[in-house]
C-alpha cells in the first residue's frame, strides 16, 4: 500500500468521524435542556465544521479551503462570545 493511499484512506476516515461529531453536536444543540448546552453544541458544531473544511482542503490540495475555515472560525468564535455574554448579562452591546 502506497503512502498516498494511506493518506487518502486516513483523511476519508477523518472526514467520516467529523461528520459523525457534527451530527452529535447538532443533536445536542437541538435537544439541549438548557441554553448553555445549546451554545456548547453550537460551538462544537462550528469547530467540527471548520475541521471538516480543513480536512477537505488537505484532501483536494486547495488552499482556498483553509481561508474559508479561518473565516468560519472567526465568525463562530464571535457568535459564541456574543451568546455567552447575552446569557450572562441579558444584552450583547452595552
Amino acid at each position: 500500500m502506497s503512502a498516498a493511499a494511506v493518506l487518502d484512506w486516513g483523511l476519508g476516515l477523518a472526514q467520516g468521524m467529523l461528520v459523525l461529531a457534527m451530527a452529535l453536536a447538532a443533536w445536542r444543540m437541538l435537544r439541549g435542556p438548557r441554553a448553555q448546552d445549546r451554545i456548547l453544541g453550537l460551538d462544537t458544531l462550528y469547530l467540527n465544521g471548520m475541521l471538516a473544511i480543513v480536512v477537505h482542503g488537505m484532501r483536494t490540495g486547495s488552499g482556498l479551503y483553509f481561508e474559508a475555515a479561518l473565516i468560519l472560525g472567526m465568525i463562530g468564535f464571535t457568535a459564541t462570545v456574543a451568546l455567552a455574554k447575552f446569557l450572562m448579562q441579558g444584552e450583547v452591546i452595552q
